[in-house]
């Protein structure tokens, strides 16, 4: 199924995308669950919408890789990391996309080296959208602790 003239690096870029972005669904699926339970039914739909994103990634990243006649294959998923509190969730949620991010970076980095224009176009695009997840990630922590703090304030007085 291979084609000949596919560039293995890309190949190897697709591959550890697979694994990082269904990582990334498994991981906000889960966290989304385990927020609604704790009665944060806001934080838990944006959780959820989180890991419908990430499965956007998914698609796309198998699509690609049919493209260029390699069968998908998932094979490094990484564990769901958990947490007591909202804050810590979405700091592990902020690791996927820092990695995620580094990987995509790389990625087009090759393929700008290697004149690979529509490789490079597809990795540029979800890179910027990791980068705006995780701009948004960062956002919702600095509230997230912002509030802690205004509340810890309050409870001194």
């Amino acid at each position: 199924m291979l084609y000949a003239n596919a560039d293995q690096w890309v190949l190897g870029y697709l591959g550890r995308a697979l694994s990082l972005e269904m990582t990334a669904v498994q991981q906000y699926a889960t966290h989304a669950k385990l927020v609604s339970a704790w009665g944060l039914a806001e934080d838990a739909s944006k959780l959820h919408e989180e890991s419908l994103e990430e499965m956007g990634h998914v698609e796309r990243v198998i699509s690609r890789m049919l493209a260029l006649g390699v069968a998908p294959n998932a094979s490094m998923l990484r564990p769901v990391k958990v947490g007591n509190n909202l804050r810590d969730l979405l700091l592990a949620g902020g690791e996927l996309e820092k990695d995620l991010i580094e990987l995509y970076s790389q990625a087009v980095h090759h393929c700008a080296k290697n004149a690979d224009h529509d490789n490079r176009t597809f990795f540029e695009g979800l890179l910027k959208e990791e980068q705006e997840h995780d701009v948004a990630l960062t956002a919702w922590i600095k509230r997230l602790e912002t509030a802690e703090r205004s509340h810890a304030s309050r409870a001194t007085f």
